[in-house]
This record gives C-alpha cells, sequence and structure tokens, in this order.
C-alpha cells in the first residue's frame, strides 16, 4: 500500500507487558505506511523504544482481579480520567486500546461519543467469562481487531464491527523452535533438563505465585537434581522475583533473566506457566506446560460465578479439552505443581509419542493463527480512517 502523506497522531493504551509487545508489533506496521505518525498514550518499554510518547508507563495498569485491584483504584480512575481530558484536548485521529478492557473501554466509549473513532485490539473473551462485556465493548469501540479465527462471527451476532487479524505471537515465534540456539544465547546447559518458570507479570501475581512456583521447583529438585529453572522476569519485578527465589534456597538451580520469555521458552523442555497470555506463547513454542493461577479467594469466587467454559488456561480454551493440566487457587499447591511438572519430564522419557502428539496440537494451533496481523491490523485502522 502507498504511504500516507498527511500526518496522523495516534492514541493508544497497553496495560500489560502482553499488550505493550503487541502494541509495539502494530506501531511497527504503522510506521510503514506512515512514518512520521505520531503516537501518544500508555505504554511500555517496548513502545517507547518506537518513537512511543508515554504520558504513564503500562505498569500502572498491570493489576488483575476485583479486591487486587481496590488499593489501586482511585489512583487508576484518576489516570483514566486526566488521560480521557488531554485527548479530548488533542482530538487524535483514532484511539486503538491495546486489550486492558477494564481501563480502555471507560476511555474508549468517552472518546466515541465526542467523535473520535475508537478501536479495540484483541476482544475480551466474552465467549469464556463475563458474557456481558460484549454489551460494554458495543458501546466503547467502532471497531474490533480479533486474534482468534471465531470471534467476528460471535461480536456480529451482537452487533460489534469485527475484523480476524490472527495473532502477532504467532507470526513472531518460529514454528520449530531452535532449543539449542535459545540455550546458547542464554548461557544455560545445552544438555540436561530445563524447567521454565514464568509467575506472571504483574505484581499481584508475583506475591501471589512466585513462592508457589520456587516451592515446587525446590520438590522437584529432590527427585531431579540436575534440573535447573529459567525464569524471565519483567524488568520492573525482576528484584521481587530475585528476592522470593533466593529465599527458596534454589541456589545456582534457578537462572533469572531480564526481559521477554521467548528465548526462556525456546530453551526449555517443559514450563510451569501463571494462567494467561504466556501459556498460549508456551503452545506456539510446542512446549508441556502446566497451568496454574491463584488470587484472592473473593476475587476467586467472584470470577468463578461468571466462567462458561470449564477451561481457564488459552491452549485448552482454543483445543477445546484439557491438553495440559489446569491447577487453580486451592490446587496450586507446590506439591501438585511439581509432580505436574515432574510427570510431563518422565513422559518425555517414557512416552516420547504422547509429548510429539501434544507438539503437533500445538503446531495445528499455531498454523491457525498465524496471519500477516500486523498488516492486517493496519489495514482495518486506514478503513476506519478512511470513513
Amino acid at each position: 500500500m502507498q504511504v500516507q502523506a498527511a500526518t496522523k497522531e495516534f492514541a493508544m493504551v497497553a496495560g500489560e507487558a502482553s499488550g505493550d509487545l503487541l502494541a509495539s508489533l502494530l506501531i511497527d506496521a504503522l510506521r510503514t505506511r506512515r512514518p512520521d505518525l505520531r503516537i501518544t498514550g500508555i505504554g511500555g518499554p517496548h513502545m517507547r523504544a518506537r518513537g512511543f510518547d508515554a504520558m504513564w508507563p503500562s505498569e500502572k495498569l498491570a493489576v488483575r482481579g476485583y479486591i487486587e485491584v481496590l488499593p489501586h483504584l482511585r489512583e487508576l480512575l484518576a489516570i483514566r480520567r486526566e488521560l480521557g481530558d488531554r485527548l479530548l484536548a488533542r482530538r487524535p485521529d483514532v484511539f486503538i486500546g491495546i486489550d486492558a478492557p477494564d481501563f480502555n473501554f471507560g476511555v474508549e466509549e468517552r472518546l466515541k461519543v465526542a467523535g473520535i473513532p475508537t478501536i479495540h485490539f484483541v476482544s475480551p473473551s466474552f465467549w469464556a467469562w463475563r458474557a456481558k462485556k460484549v454489551e460494554k465493548l458495543k458501546r466503547s469501540a467502532d471497531h474490533v481487531l480479533c486474534i482468534f479465527p471465531f470471534e467476528p462471527e460471535l461480536l456480529a451476532q451482537h452487533g460489534v464491527s469485527a475484523s480476524y487479524v490472527g495473532h502477532p505471537l504467532a507470526s513472531v515465534i518460529p514454528m520449530e523452535p531452535d532449543k539449542l540456539g535459545a540455550r546458547r544465547r542464554l548461557g544455560l546447559p545445552e544438555q540436561g533438563e530445563i524447567v521454565a518458570v514464568l509467575p506472571g507479570s504483574r505484581n499481584s501475581e508475583i506475591q501471589q505465585l512466585a513462592a508457589r512456583f520456587f516451592a515446587a521447583a525446590r520438590l522437584m529438585l529432590q527427585k531431579r537434581p540436575g534440573l535447573v529453572f529459567a525464569v524471565p522476569a519483567v524488568p520492573y519485578l525482576q528484584e521481587q522475583i530475585t528476592r522470593i527465589a533466593q529465599s527458596a534456597g534454589l541456589g545456582d538451580r534457578v537462572r533469572i533473566f531480564k526481559g521477554e520469555p521467548h528465548d526462556v521458552l525456546a530453551a526449555c523442555d517443559v514450563a510451569l506457566v501463571a494462567s494467561g497470555t504466556a501459556t498460549l506463547e508456551t503452545a506456539l513454542f510446542k512446549r508441556p506446560m502446566v497451568i496454574a493461577y491463584h488470587m484472592n479467594w473473593i476475587s476467586y469466587w467472584m470470577m468463578q460465578g461468571k466462567q462458561l467454559q470449564p477451561w481457564v488456561g488459552l491452549p485448552n480454551i482454543l483445543c477445546r479439552e484439557f491438553v495440559v493440566p489446569e491447577l487453580l487457587q486451592h490446587k496450586a499447591t507446590p506439591q501438585a505443581l511439581a509432580d505436574g511438572v515432574l510427570r510431563w519430564l518422565d513422559l518425555r522419557e517414557s512416552a516420547p509419542e504422547t509429548i510429539a502428539a501434544l507438539e503437533q496440537r500445538f503446531t495445528e494451533l499455531h498454523k491457525t493463527l498465524q496471519r500477516d496481523t500486523a498488516s492486517l491490523a493496519s489495514d482495518a485502522i486506514e478503513k476506519i480512517l478512511a470513513r
């Protein structure tokens, strides 16, 4: 497509590490068409590295759960109000909310009423839980960019305009990960078993999950003393994660890396992962995993009442069955987590065909999600602008 001449200003909000990565890929595509594009809002390090003007860092929005958000609610509402005021004054050509529906819908609805086009990138999982969310989405977004192929048809039934653009990560993650190359880049042993430990990208997740995950690692070492644990840490949480790992007494059996999880997932044999986008990343790297989550019991109780499917982890939701185990809330004990990971490691030796079948399932999923997401998304945005 021909590069557009007119200078435009877009506004974006990405609320956590996964949204920051998605937004950065979109920014790359948008700039191929509009090199002088100005983009402002709320974003993380990937976005800022691409010239994004961040009014606030995305970490401010990285909170999940009903009870967990309460200590931050006053600040979040103040940020949302001030952001809306600034954007109404600046009147960007379009606003793009990257996931984070609880924050972004309020901004989008306010801007939409004022005549500013609004796009939401990543449909909320109304088909899995919180079914009423789709009505809020309809009021908030002029168009939705969907990352799963079945979503546009479902949204159309509710009168919501949407496009399937594929999942950006499916184009970034190689179909056949280079395990040896990743281990060399990270300085990990080329031989031996490596377990990836991903306790989350939010402070509340680290508080709830990190100690459990590292306690599970200690139990695993009792059965397999040669194990090495690799932990990718969001930069602002690295010190906290390191402190918890040290308290667990893992010594040099745990390696903590600053930054993205992709090399760690490529390097590992199996992963222990907090429920969220990281579970899909793990599946795209074709790695067996144990999915776990623990949160404030009131938040968990409230979420249980809104769940529409038996699965929580994205790989299971997309495959429509429990292809990997989920250990949630009271089931997420260190012993159960350790047993789940060790079971996968045992299967690598005793039943490699089981691992091969899972890898094939994940490969099929990868192919389904692999599209030229950045270009398709920017095409849809250009059509909104053309209106």
